[in-house]
């Protein structure tokens, strides 16, 4: 439902992670990383130590590829200015980070909600943010909003939220407004992590925390990575290729890699394991599944058609939330019915 990518550029910009880039500006979940439509929902977190700056590229860090490791299951960059690591390990809908920080009197996670309408809420004795972001391209409904939850395992010494205008707000733990954020603080010694976990929902706050604690549970870091690692190689290793040109061979896998990431799981699972979704088409919480951010252009050719031979229950899935689409935009108006009926076949 969500990819977790490092940025080198500010909020808004579609070409978020450039590799000539020098530094790093955040480490945002996105959705639709594209430089023509840009993306939605998104919102970032970013670690610093000293002073916090709260301007983009104030807080940006210079960091080395060499420095760097990316993985399908595992992001790691290390953020020179700070003397800081950041790590990410993924899930469908939820994510672990670990920031290992120097000894510091003044180390700080930032969330950035970015702009076009967000909140966050900092509920300290819980070591939790809750919230929303807003931001989006066009053509939702009113009620569009990408939930999310943190939850970190140490207290904050400092939780600040951030206002319009991105202007510090010292021990106001509630803010709402065209763009807002967190600023939550610790006390670290050398090697000191600092874990975070955290899930989003286009549903509810409600709906966030669930995926939270189904697809995280009791987890810790390494093992969200390992899970992550074996959901990869369960996919990939399902494809054999046998071929003595090892460019071949890169080429196939890292093509097949990306017939995985896309179209995007827009569906979640409510309380009793019912398949919900969002309707970005009439702002409703329906039954079944839905996908998005699929290129029809040249799909049709090739990814497709590999779905119906090797992911036939995801192509069925796919084919379901295809004619969910067409309910929500177009029979529903037609009919002058306020929403789909997963019992209409005929579509």
């Amino acid at each position: 439902m969500n990819f977790w990518t490092p940025t080198t550029n500010k909020a808004g910009d579609g070409w978020a992670y450039r590799y000539r880039d020098t530094k790093l500006w955040g480490f945002k979940q996105t959705h639709q990383p594209s430089p023509w439509m840009n993306d939605y929902g998104a919102f970032s977190l970013m670690a610093m130590t000293g002073a916090p700056k709260l301007a983009e590229a104030d807080r940006a860090s210079w960091y080395s590829h060499k420095a760097e490791t990316a993985r399908p299951y595992y992001y790691s960059a290390y953020l020179a200015d700070y003397d800081t690591t950041v790590e990410i390990a993924p899930t469908e809908r939820a994510a672990q980070f670990r920031f290992t920080f120097p000894d510091s009197d003044q180390s700080w996670i930032l969330l950035d909600a970015f702009d076009k309408g967000s909140a966050v809420t900092i509920l300290p004795k819980q070591r939790r943010i809750i919230g929303y972001a807003s931001n989006n391209s066009g053509g939702v409904p009113a009620n569009f909003r990408n939930w999310f939850v943190l939850e970190f395992d140490h207290d904050f010494i400092v939780a600040d939220t951030i206002g319009d205008g991105f202007k510090r707000q010292s021990g106001v733990t509630q803010a709402q407004g065209k763009r807002v954020g967190a600023l939550v603080g610790f006390r670290t010694r050398k090697g000191e992590q600092v874990n975070v976990r955290v899930a989003s929902s286009f549903i509810s706050a409600e709906q966030a925390q669930l995926n939270l604690d189904r697809e995280l549970g009791r987890d810790d870091f390494d093992t969200t990575r390992a899970k992550a690692r074996a959901a990869w190689s369960a996919l990939m290793g399902r494809y054999k290729v046998d071929d003595p040109d090892l460019d071949n061979v890169r080429t196939f896998y890292s093509a097949l890699y990306r017939t995985q990431l896309f179209p995007r799981r827009f569906h979640e699972y409510d309380r009793a394991g019912r398949m919900v979704h969002y309707s970005p088409y009439n702002g409703k919480v329906l039954p079944g599944p839905m996908f998005t951010d699929n290129g029809f252009w040249d799909t049709f050719r090739a990814v497709f058609p590999l779905f119906t031979i090797m992911e036939r229950k995801l192509d069925g899935e796919v084919m379901e939330g295809l004619a969910n689409t067409y309910r929500e935009i177009w029979l529903a108006a037609r009919m002058g019915q306020p929403g789909p009926s997963r019992r209409d076949d005929r579509v």
